[in-house]
């Protein structure tokens, strides 16, 4: 539980969250509104962001958006100019993951769709939040929503993997352009979460079915939840991460550091020759 007196960290601050309508999103949208922020909710699902909204202690509008076109990006910004006369605040939070298929299997159209929304997605938002900047004269903060994907590899998810590994470039980019212009940008990477972006995995192997086994293979032996996500999101937001920008900030329950060659990382538990 967070303390009191970070209960109005964002006070006078206004702050778009994109996949809000569920999930990572939608706590990070209750948590900067706790803490005081008058909250911009997008999301694709229009009656799952209205839902959300309804639900926020503060002020709020909730707004309709495929963050992948760029005249739906522009009408977000728009819809948070018209309802509260400015941006600070900005969670690049929306994703899909794609298709489990066997890398032979991955079409070019499945490829692009993660691509569009992940990344395509990453890049209009952050431009749209800079060009917002520069018209306000102001600095600002954005956390963008990497992965474990953005960090490690696996055999599946291609898409997904390379959509959030270029999402780091973005961050980087950005923290860089940034600096000298008062606004920081830095991502949250987090690991096993039990949202609704892993529950499309159905019952495949690595989505929703499967979790919480894979989740007691972390140091922290469990499934993180979309609450803790939203902590650091807000704390890389709040001004107490004032000198902190490109970095990437893992929330993963210490699973980005194991070792797996070692016997407390799970050597010998794959079938020497195998494929699994």
């Amino acid at each position: 539980m967070r303390s009191q007196e970070n209960a109005g960290a964002f006070t006078g601050k206004v702050a778009v969250v994109t996949g809000a309508g569920s999930g990572i999103g939608a706590a990070s949208a209750r948590r900067l509104s706790g803490d005081g922020a008058r909250v911009v909710a997008v999301d694709s699902d229009g009656a799952a962001v209205e839902e959300v909204v309804r639900t926020l202690p503060g002020e709020a509008v909730a707004v309709r958006a495929d963050i992948s076109r760029e005249e739906d990006v522009e009408h977000y910004i728009g819809a948070a100019r018209e309802a509260f006369g400015r941006t600070d605040l900005h969670h690049l939070n929306a994703g899909v993951f794609g298709t489990f298929d066997r890398l032979p299997d991955v079409t070019a159209d499945d490829f692009d769709r993660v691509l569009a929304v992940n990344l395509r997605g990453t890049f209009l938002g952050l431009r749209a939040a800079f060009r917002r900047y520069e018209e306000q004269d102001s600095g600002g903060a954005v956390v963008v929503t990497a992965s474990i994907a953005s960090l490690r590899g696996s055999d599946d998810l291609i898409a997904y993997q390379a959509s959030k590994h270029g999402a780091l470039g973005l961050v980087h980019g950005a923290a860089l352009y940034g600096g000298p212009r008062g606004v920081r940008v830095n991502a949250v990477a987090p690991g096993l979460v039990h949202t609704r972006l892993f529950s499309s995995g159905g019952g495949a192997a690595g989505g929703g079915g499967d979790m919480e086994q894979r989740g007691t293979t972390t140091p922290m032996r469990r499934v993180g939840t979309a609450e803790e996500i939203a902590g650091v999101t807000a704390f890389l937001l709040s001004d107490d991460a004032a000198y902190v920008t490109g970095e990437v900030v893992s929330a993963d329950g210490g699973a980005s550091v194991v070792n797996t060659v070692r016997p407390s990382g799970g050597a010998g538990a794959w079938t020497p020759g195998g494929t699994g």
